[in-house]
């Protein structure tokens, strides 16, 4: 078991949501504070048709009187409960953890999110920093985050029914796609867009889809937490910037467990999106767990200078470039010095794989093992 970053509200006393993937550890983080609450877990088959069918049975289930916390483990499978959540906390000053895999799904099906009256944390694949001396850049590359695959003997093979049964079942739940091989194909399709550039009308063509389904399909991963979109960052552009976002798959061992490989592969080129996957999900934890007032974007103008991550907001401006190799030719500084041109103001780092700490033209060159041990060498504190 490995020690989490993420910070338990408990003291605020107030009803919380814990969002994440399946098998990013939330009920193992809630079991390890909360050994105590009242647990219910709705993939408990019985449990999951009594509060689907009679939400208000769940008063029920809670002995009068009772004043510790009640925990609500994959609530998206009975999201009606919700109301009857906003009622207990009302009129019986309860305190619930509520746990599942989407908060945007659960507004796209109108329910109740407590009018604000519970905080929202989410949790993220282990980081270098958690997973201490267990971690290996070479195996997180392959194999990723996600806490079980640490410690398994064929992790490739976990991967594999991850995707199988966790994926699968997510989207039969969400009953939003019709034709599973489709949405197979669709899967195949959308990793070679990984770390890049998207594309939906090229994605939908090699899949053999339409364009208005394969659009579905990527708000579908999106809504599960599965993947992410990272917009353009256009705040005062001086240049002509593409419309495209970046498309990631949340955890560099899903990617790799999704990605069809064969011969006329590069292995380069899915290395390096490996690599780009793992700094993006390494920076969206460390966002999210530091309470860090930062959002990611990318910069590509239409001329093709690009820089991979932008993090900005009220606690910094930083440009992150990310390359595989041991040594940094000036070519690969061109994005980073057409962006600091547009913005001197943003702090410019290019994480590569070299173990040389070193400065050139106002950019900081840094070892990627530097950066993933000490997170502050990234996304440092903000100045005070």
């Amino acid at each position: 078991m490995y020690p989490r970053l993420l910070k338990a509200p408990l003291r605020d006393d107030r009803s919380f949501f814990l969002f994440g993937p399946r098998g990013v550890g939330k009920t193992t983080w809630i079991r390890q504070r909360l050994p105590d609450a009242l647990y219910l877990d709705l993939l408990d088959h019985q449990l999951h048709l009594q509060l689907l069918t009679r939400p208000d049975r769940l008063r029920d289930l809670i002995p009068g009187g009772y004043a510790g916390w009640v925990v609500l483990d994959e609530v998206q499978r009975a999201p009606l409960v919700l109301h009857e959540v906003h009622r207990l906390i009302e009129t019986r000053g309860l305190r619930f953890v509520l746990t599942g895999s989407s908060a945007r799904s659960l507004r796209r099906r109108g329910v109740n999110l407590l009018g604000g009256r519970a905080l929202m944390r989410r949790l993220h694949p282990l980081t270098a920093v958690e997973a201490g001396s267990d971690f290996s850049l070479e195996r997180a590359l392959y194999y990723g985050g996600l806490p079980s695959v640490y410690g398994h003997g064929d992790p490739k093979a976990y991967l594999a029914s991850w995707v199988e049964t966790h994926l699968r079942q997510e989207v039969i739940e969400e009953a939003r796609v019709r034709n599973l091989a489709a949405f197979a194909r669709f899967l195949e399709a959308a990793t070679f867009s990984q770390a890049g550039l998207l594309n939906v009308a090229s994605v939908a063509r090699d899949a053999g889809l339409d364009r208005k389904t394969a659009a579905g399909y990527f708000e579908l991963l999106e809504d599960l937490l599965v993947a992410a979109r990272v917009p353009i960052f256009t705040r005062k552009a001086r240049r002509r910037m593409t419309t495209h976002s970046r498309f990631f798959f949340f955890d560099v061992g899903v990617y790799r467990a999704l990605r069809p490989s064969g011969p006329l592969d590069r292995p380069e080129e899915i290395d390096g999106a490996a690599l780009e996957t793992l700094v993006f999900q390494e920076l969206r934890a460390h966002i999210a767990y530091r309470d860090l007032d930062l959002d990611l974007f990318t910069w590509r103008t239409s001329s093709g200078r690009e820089v991979d991550l932008v993090a900005y907001g009220g606690d910094g401006f930083h440009a992150l470039e990310v390359k595989r190799s041991r040594s940094i030719r000036p070519a690969d500084l061109r994005g980073l010095r057409a962006f600091l041109n547009d913005y001197p103001m943003a702090r410019a780092v290019l994480l590569y794989g070299g173990d040389r700490r070193e400065y050139r033209d106002g950019i900081e060159l840094l070892p990627v093992t530097e950066g993933l041990a000490d997170p502050t060498r990234i996304l440092p504190p903000p100045a005070e």
